[in-house]
């Protein structure tokens, strides 16, 4: 019985088959290569965000010396990638607020009248720039001769909420170890306040500038989607453009739910 002839493939239908087999070994491979960031960086080019920030409480910490104020304000961000490296990805930033609330503590005023005859009145006010109790004697004589003394103490009692707009066009944001999903960042912006009235007292203009700068972290939960957390020194003023310039400075929590590509 004949013995069969060996089988040989064409040499070019073995440089095919050799061609299959390593792009079937490698596909696996490249696959999840397609769903990593560019540059193996979270750093998208383009970014926009929603976000509200709350102050609590306002104090002199470099600028301001108006006490007890509130801020709650909602707005929307856009970040532009300006340079991308491999230890931090510096970044444009600006904020568009329509809603700015800001609250001042009102005065009430209790006055003690010691002579011609003993009594005493209390006096509902304006927004006060200290909050502490303040004592102010008073002597006033009248057209008869009749002389009137005693104290004035006020001190902060209730709260009245003014609403505003605000934008600041004017800012940049610098994200650290942009290789990893939590990236810790530091940020700063310049803008402007218009109020409903003046703030944060009567006759200090209803008309601001803005700053603030500070610093929290980013987790991007995927290339396109990231949450911050920061912590901002913001201050209010009007610059000496009104008759009164107080000024607010406060800390500011903001948390910012961010998208784009």
């Amino acid at each position: 019985m004949p013995k069969p002839e060996p089988f040989f493939l064409p040499r070019a239908a073995r440089r095919c088959g050799l061609s299959l087999l390593i792009a079937g070994l490698t596909s696996p491979l490249a696959a999840p290569a397609q769903t990593m960031p560019e540059n193996g960086a979270y750093a998208r080019v383009n970014s926009f965000g929603i976000f509200s920030a709350y102050a609590n409480d306002s104090s002199h910490i470099l600028l301001g010396t108006a006490e007890k104020r509130k801020l709650l304000d909602f707005g929307a961000s856009y970040h532009r990638r300006i340079l991308l490296g491999r230890r931090v990805n510096w970044q444009y930033s600006a904020e568009l607020l329509p809603v700015a609330l800001e609250s001042d503590p009102l005065s009430e005023t209790i006055v003690r009248q010691i002579q011609p005859d003993p009594a005493s009145a209390i006096v509902y006010g304006g927004p006060l720039v200290v909050c502490s109790p303040q004592v102010f004697p008073y002597q006033l004589t009248d057209p008869k001769g009749v002389v009137y003394s005693g104290t004035e103490t006020s001190f902060c009692r209730h709260r009245q909420w003014t609403i505003g707009e605000a934008m600041s066009p004017i800012g940049f944001q610098w994200n650290f170890r942009p290789h990893e999903k939590l990236q810790p960042f530091l940020d700063w912006h310049g803008g402007t306040m218009f109020s409903t009235r003046a703030i944060p007292i009567d006759f200090a203009g209803s008309f601001n500038f803005t700053v603030d700068a500070g610093a929290g972290f980013e987790f991007y939960r995927t290339q396109q989607q990231s949450i911050c957390v920061e912590y901002r020194y913001h201050h209010i003023s009007n610059a000496n453009s009104a008759a009164y310039n107080p000024g607010i400075d406060s800390g500011v929590l903001q948390l910012t739910y961010a998208f784009g590509r």
